[in-house]
Parts: structure tokens; sequence; C-alpha cells
């Protein structure tokens, strides 16, 4: 029961990496890079594409 909730969260981590890498490299165009580390990654893990949609906004709006 805990290895199938371990394996659930570090497959949502991967997934997430590679989210954040696809977005980057349509973004590397644009200049809209979000860096890919541990804050972004969990950000994503946990509350998935509305937190994407949140980093771009935050990176738009605020630097």
């Amino acid at each position: 029961m805990m290895l199938k909730k371990i394996l659930f969260l570090v497959r949502n981590v991967i997934i997430s990496g590679f989210i954040l890498y696809g977005y980057n490299l349509i973004a590397v165009q644009f200049n809209m890079i979000i860096p890919i580390n541990i804050f972004t990654l969990s950000f994503v893990t946990f509350l998935g594409a509305p937190a994407l949609v949140a980093l771009v906004l935050f990176k738009i709006l605020v630097l």
C-alpha cells in the first residue's frame, strides 16, 4: 500500500519534469523560461496544469 503511494508520487514527479521541460522547449523562443528546480517541480507535481499557468502568469506579471 505504501509502495503504491510512493510509486505514484515518483511517477508524478517525472511527468511534471517532462511537462516543465516541454514548456521550456517552446518558451525559449519567447524568453519565458521557467527554471526546473525543486520548488517549481513540486508546485507542478501537486497542483498540476493550473500551477504551470500560475507560474507563467507570475513570470509575466512580476518578473
